[in-house]
């Protein structure tokens, strides 16, 4: 335990509802190894040369409540601080960045995080948990040759990882806690984590040994290393964990071959390890596609893009069906004639028109609560970003946030109006429709927009609970909201007659010709 240097940083659960760094509450402060705050620089000096450790802290401060700060945020100082660090480890063999949350979920300035890391190995992060189960590998690489290696979190899937520098080639692998023996092949290492950019990868060409890092509680009894599926020996100990295989590379220098190693210790536990290998340059393996998507998609870009895409859509749908003329109905009313009158007599009756245009404008413009983002410390919370404790916090979850509210309330509850207006220009009232629209269709309708409604009163019960009293009652998105869905659905069932005489007639005419 002398020799090992314990290296620990921040996720964004230690910054959660945290007011500032120097808060009691900061835990991370009193209780880690390291004990500081922000982006750091650590050299591992050896005999053989220097490797460079690049922490990247992009939690939030101050570290309002869930779930806005999912996203990390570096800004100016902080990028500038990282641009030196990555300057100062050019001197060393090879550097390792390491954060906690991928660079697809860091909101940076100008150049952007993979630029700034872009003289590095490998990148190491963590914070997605495997997304429930349906990604446990999440690794991938960057355009420079950066490898960025998402890692399982120990909490709940006890994951972890070993690294090993072997005459500069990186090698790596994921594991589970407590699955022994544990198996790395360091050399020939895989191509698929090889970086011709970074690592000196002619030095497998010219090697005289395969190895092999073995461990376990128990001792060791054999280490059988194939090749494509052929026996050729078993690996001898040199030195603790090391194990060695004489080998002739220059048997496998054209294509890719397989590797296996498999290790037995005296408890009877066997533990595998395989990869593809190849010495030639113009060789190419690519990484999973949604793993790479998952990693290397800035998302707080894209949830800007679909959020400002989704309100722009229903305020064009408004605005345009408002100043289009209606087209006089004729012949067989088809589901898309229907869709499209309805969404005239919507656009054009002022009470929904303008209800639904200040809605849309109010969801990217005005604020959707005011409570403690922070205990103690009351903040606004806007589709552009978060204000409290005297700072700003720029838009991100909250464009995911508002994405939902679009897809999942505003846009849905546009089309239950237009479609109960439909039913009143044909003539029902709320009870007559009951009695004459099919149920099949009527009763899907009515009880999607229950549940869409149930979902909207839940939030209001999680605004609550999470931000506190006043955030429920200053919520003109959660609580102010419900309140408006029930009084525009209750104008389209007890609208006069009289205000939709000429939608009714024309409806009438064309079922009568």
């Amino acid at each position: 335990m002398e020799k090992t240097k314990w290296i620990d940083i921040k996720g964004n659960h230690d910054s959660f509802n945290i007011p500032r760094l120097d808060s009691v509450q900061n835990y991370y402060r009193k209780y880690s190894a390291w004990h500081k705050d922000g982006s750091f620089h650590y050299i591992h000096t050896t005999s053989f040369g220097n490797y460079s450790f690049i922490c990247v802290d992009a939690t939030l401060s101050p570290g309002p409540k869930r779930p806005y700060n999912f996203f990390g945020i570096l800004n100016m100082n902080q990028m500038a601080e990282l641009s030196l660090m990555a300057t100062e480890s050019l001197y060393s063999n090879h550097t390792i960045w390491f954060g906690h949350y991928p660079t697809s979920t860091i909101i940076s300035p100008s150049p952007g995080i993979r630029t700034l890391m872009s003289s590095a190995t490998a990148y190491l992060c963590g914070h997605l948990h495997t997304m429930g189960g349906l990604m446990p590998v999440l690794h991938s690489q960057h355009r420079g040759g950066t490898l960025e290696l998402e890692l399982g979190d120990w909490m709940d899937n006890r994951r972890y990882r070993i690294l090993a520098f072997d005459h500069d080639l990186l090698s790596f692998a994921d594991l589970n806690f407590e699955e022994w023996p544990v198996v790395l092949i360091t050399n020939p290492k895989s191509f698929l984590y090889s970086s011709s950019t970074h690592e000196p990868l002619v030095k497998i060409l010219y090697s005289t040994h395969i190895r092999i890092l073995a461990f376990s509680p128990s001792v060791i009894i054999s280490v059988k290393v194939y090749i494509d599926g052929v026996h050729l020996g078993n690996a001898h100990q040199v030195s603790g964990p090391l194990y060695v295989l004489k080998w002739s590379p220059q048997n496998y220098s054209e294509g890719f071959h397989h590797i296996d190693v498999t290790v037995q210790d005296a408890s009877g536990r066997i533990g595998t390890r395989g990869h593809l290998f190849g010495m030639e340059e113009n060789l190419s393996l690519r990484f999973d596609f949604w793993s790479s998507v998952i990693l290397l998609t800035d998302h707080y870009v894209l949830a800007r893009v679909l959020f400002g895409l989704t309100v722009l859509i229903q305020i064009t749908l408004l605005v345009v069906f408002r100043h289009l003329q209606k087209p006089a109905l004729k012949g067989k009313l088809g589901l898309l004639t229907l869709t499209s009158y309805s969404l005239h007599v919507f656009s054009k009756t002022n009470t929904f028109y303008y209800s639904i245009l200040f809605l849309n404008l109010y969801t990217i413009l005005g604020p959707w609560f005011v409570g403690e983002l922070i205990d103690g410390q009351m903040g606004a919370c806007f589709s552009f970003g978060v204000f409290v404790g005297g700072s700003f916090l720029q838009g991100s979850m909250t464009f995911v946030v508002g994405i939902l509210q679009m897809m999942f309330f505003n846009l849905p509850l546009m089309a239950y109006l237009c479609w109960c207006l439909l039913l009143r220009c044909h003539g029902h009232s709320f009870r007559s429709h009951l009695r004459h629209v099919r149920r099949l269709v009527a009763v899907p309708v009515h009880l999607a927009m229950v549940l869409l409604l149930a979902w909207q009163v839940y939030s209001c019960y999680f605004l609550q609970r999470t931000y506190g009293t006043l955030a429920f009652f200053l919520s003109p998105m959660r609580t102010w909201l419900v309140l408006l869905t029930a009084a525009l659905i209750y104008k389209t069932w007890t609208l006069k007659s009289s205000q939709l005489r000429t939608y009714i007639t024309e409806i009438k005419n064309c079922q009568s010709s």
